[in-house]
């Protein structure tokens, strides 16, 4: 008899609830995120995507509903130990890169694992080591403002893995990037899954994305419209 093994849960969500004065943004999301799985939030403007990433990923926090990492639940631990967790076990890709302008390509890639306390000379050959993986380490002494758009936004996404996170959550990641930039930037994101088994949760406009997402998740007015598995091989 063949035995399959239950998928690791990485991210569990039950019940979340966000209000914005008088506008109810979240209405009672439930969500599940398993290891190496990209998962794709749709969805209108105004659906709520964004917010709902930002509660995942403790950069906001939800008026009620609970969300759990790695079964440990967030809403009930205090910020200074969700910055911990945020900086070691969590990665951040957005869609105008955040890169600090005064460092180089390099710098700003380790400098999340130097605040988490880990030695320099470790971070910067890891550092290196993902520049060369996402193929921009040719570029590693540049300064940002010197990268095009898609060199950049590889670095984010070096930065994002630095600290070896069990999840990645990415806002828009390709919304500021011209087709072909966009399109590499996802066969990086569906290699590392497949590579390193890295656990994504993205927002998107981007159909092709979504598409090639193992789960799309579309929401509209706040709620769970419905769910798929699509799976598309880009």
């Amino acid at each position: 008899m063949e035995i399959t093994s239950t998928p690791e849960i990485v991210l569990k969500a039950s019940g979340l609830i966000k209000s914005y004065g008088a506008v109810s943004v979240l209405k009672g999301i439930d969500i599940e995120v398993t290891k190496g799985e990209i998962v794709s939030i749709v969805g209108a403007s105004g659906a709520g995507k964004s917010t709902l990433l930002h509660i995942l990923g403790t950069l906001d926090n939800a008026d009620g509903g609970k969300v759990f990492f790695q079964g440990q639940d967030l809403t009930s631990i205090s910020e200074k130990n969700l910055a911990e967790i945020r900086n070691k076990h969590m990665g951040f890709v957005f869609q105008f890169h955040n890169l600090l302008p005064e460092f180089t390509a390099l710098e700003n890639v380790y400098l999340p694992g130097m605040i988490g306390g880990k030695s320099v000379s470790l971070l910067e050959k890891r550092a290196k080591e993902l520049l060369d993986y996402l193929g921009v380490s040719h570029r590693a002494g540049s300064k940002p403002g010197t990268l095009s758009g898609g060199e950049q936004q590889r670095v984010a996404v070096a930065r994002a893995l630095i600290n070896q996170p069990e999840i990645i959550f990415a806002d828009e990641p390709s919304g500021n990037l011209d087709s072909q930039n966009a399109e590499e930037l996802h066969r990086l994101f569906f290699q590392l899954s497949k590579d390193l088994k890295q656990t994504f949760v993205i927002v998107t406009h981007n159909d092709k994305l979504a598409s090639g997402s193992d789960r799309k998740i579309e929401l509209k007015d706040g709620l769970v419209l419905r769910v798929t598995s699509p799976s598309v091989a880009l």
